[in-house]
């Protein structure tokens, strides 16, 4: 069986699936990805580290990725591997 939500607001279904859902404007298109929260917080402490912002961080991500792997995957990788190199 699927997993439902009986959310009434799209944007509550995300917050109950642990996702924060964040909005950029990648290569002149708007997209949005959703992330749990841990992931952002690595992301923007890469971000304050390189001296960027973290849609900059994301725009990047997004120009380097393998077209095969989606953007969310993308970041996430990002940030394991920044994880990795710190710990």
């Amino acid at each position: 069986m699927g997993h439902y939500t009986t959310a009434a607001n799209p944007d509550d279904a995300w917050r109950m699936s642990g996702l924060i859902k964040r909005s950029f404007s990648l290569a002149g298109h708007r997209t949005s990805v959703a992330l749990e929260a841990e992931f952002w917080d690595s992301l923007a402490g890469m971000a304050a580290s390189e001296g960027v912002s973290l849609a900059a961080l994301v725009a990047r991500t997004d120009a380097e990725r393998d077209a095969a792997r989606p953007l969310a995957s993308a970041l996430r990788v990002a940030a394991l591997a920044a994880a990795k190199k710190s710990g």
